[in-house]
């Protein structure tokens, strides 16, 4: 297992959080994915460490930035 902690720009609500972590449990590994929202702190439990362009692709499908 692998744990990657990101943070994402541009978050303000509850409904935020929950459309970045649905676009990153589609990456295949994803096992778990924990947003805050006030801090933009996004950990990323995998089966293997994460490719961090995949993971940005995911971000921006949701309408956010990686940073």
């Amino acid at each position: 297992m692998a744990s990657e902690i990101y943070t994402v720009t541009g978050m303000t609500c509850g409904h935020c959080a929950a459309s970045v972590r649905e676009e990153i449990e589609e990456i295949p590994g994803v096992r778990n994915v924990d947003v805050t929202v006030d801090s933009g702190r996004v950990e990323v439990t995998s089966d293997t460490p994460l490719d961090r362009e995949a993971v940005a692709r995911a971000v921006t499908e949701a309408g956010y930035q990686l940073v």
